[in-house]
């Protein structure tokens, strides 16, 4: 039986949208998939060697639970991103989620192909030393003779 194999494109660099590409990604490999992860845009900031600017946004996040109902202005107010940060990667360490370094690891342990879309990174100047060690840069061609030949295919 071939192995199963799936592309993934990694387009976001909020936290609430960071977990699902790895999470899908480590999930798979662990049933013994081949899988690539394509960042391009935002989601290129996955990559990068310090992880802690990675936020979430409770504006235009209407599906985010919040511990009290408040109007959505409150959300546009200083310090919420902020806030709301702090308080989701509190109640994920709680809940004993993995943290996005821990699942990019895990990942890579798993043999999950990284890809850096080299005209993101072209587009906004950085460096290759900006970024882990163990990725592959390369366009949207490298990627697409890949992802034509995957059983899942996903954008997030």
């Amino acid at each position: 039986m071939a192995t199963k194999k799936m592309a993934i494109i990694a387009t976001k660099g909020a936290l609430d949208m960071a977990y699902p590409p790895l999470i899908l990604a480590s999930t798979a490999a662990a049933l013994g998939w081949e899988v690539q992860i394509f960042f391009t845009f935002y989601g290129l900031q996955l990559l990068r060697k310090n992880l802690d600017g990675i936020a979430i946004s409770p504006l235009a996040n209407p599906a985010m639970p919040v511990p009290v109902p408040m109007p959505v202005l409150v959300s546009a107010l200083p310090g919420m991103q902020a806030m709301a940060t702090s308080m989701m990667k509190a109640k994920m360490k709680k809940k004993g989620v993995a943290s996005l370094e821990e699942l990019r690891s895990l990942c890579l342990e798993a043999e999950v192909k990284f890809i850096a879309c080299q005209m993101t990174v072209d587009l906004f100047e950085f460096e290759k030393s900006d970024f882990i060690d163990g990725i592959e840069y390369g366009g949207a061609a490298t990627f697409m003779k890949f992802a034509g030949e995957t059983d899942v295919c996903l954008f997030i």
